[in-house]
């Protein structure tokens, strides 16, 4: 190589350097202004019918995860191991349209679950989970049809107000059995049919009262019985005084009288 062809290169190879240098800064700025979003192992977004889906779906989860965007429109958490939702479990989340929570482990909703989530969730799925009991006060405010199908459901007055106060998804309905029941002729029943017959809650305030009616009825034998007793403890004292009296002398009979007069004077 010339001399003259050395200068010519040079100009060239430190515009190269100088172009892969630009580029370098170039993503390591991006890398700085847009750092990558670690979402918990097996989860995802997406965008589904224009709306931004989120997909944790047999992602082995044990709670409801704490990064999820909160743009999301649609959540899938089904298919995993929650056992329980937390009061606000879902506070950070004010776009939230559709809840999947289908097949998990869910045996407790605390009060206050869905509260964040009140005015716009449209559709809420807790089908196949392992509800048994569950206050109407954890779905307070809910507008979103709810389906509640294929628990272990104890069918009560507590799971009557419960369904009363939301509203149900149309076709999963009957899918809610009663697993258990206060009344052994319901189990296996699907409730909408055992609430149609009868009113769980009148059934139980009825019990109560007769309940309270047997207590009360109780107490007043007892109060009676003490009447009765003490009024012949009484008679029979009365009685055994009177025949020691007649048995006194005559005499001796009217000093007692008069001492027992006086006495009682």
């Amino acid at each position: 190589m010339t001399a003259a062809q050395g200068v010519l290169l040079r100009p060239i190879t430190m515009g190269l350097l100088l172009q892969s240098l630009f580029l370098l800064l170039l993503l390591l700025l991006g890398s700085c202004l847009h750092p990558a979003t670690a979402f918990p192992k097996g989860c995802y977004p997406s965008e589904e019918e224009g709306l931004k889906t989120f997909r944790c779906s047999n992602a082995q989860l044990t709670e409801v995860p704490r990064d999820i965007p909160n743009d999301t429109n649609k959540l899938y958490l089904d298919f995993n191991q929650i056992p329980f939702l937390p009061r606000d479990a879902f506070r950070d989340l004010p776009l939230l349209l559709e809840l999947d929570l289908s097949h998990n482990a869910i045996a407790r909703i605390e009060t206050g679950a869905f509260q964040s989530l009140a005015e716009h969730l449209h559709s809420l799925d807790l089908s196949s989970n392992r509800l048994v009991s569950v206050s109407k006060d954890a779905f307070s405010n809910l507008k979103a049809k709810v389906n509640l199908s294929n628990n272990p459901w104890l069918c009560d007055c507590r799971l009557q107000e419960l369904i009363r106060a939301v509203e149900l998804v149309a076709e999963s309905s009957g899918g809610i059995v009663c697993d258990s029941s206060t009344q052994e002729e319901h189990v296996g029943k699907a409730f909408l049919q055992v609430i149609a017959d009868a009113d769980l809650c009148n059934v139980y305030k009825k019990t109560t009262d007769i309940a309270m009616l047997v207590t009360m009825f109780g107490w007043f034998a007892m109060v009676i019985s003490y009447l009765v007793y003490y009024v012949r403890q009484n008679q029979e004292d009365a009685r055994r005084h009177l025949e020691y009296l007649k048995s006194l002398p005559s005499k001796q009979r009217r000093s007692e009288e008069s001492s027992t007069i006086s006495t009682v004077v």
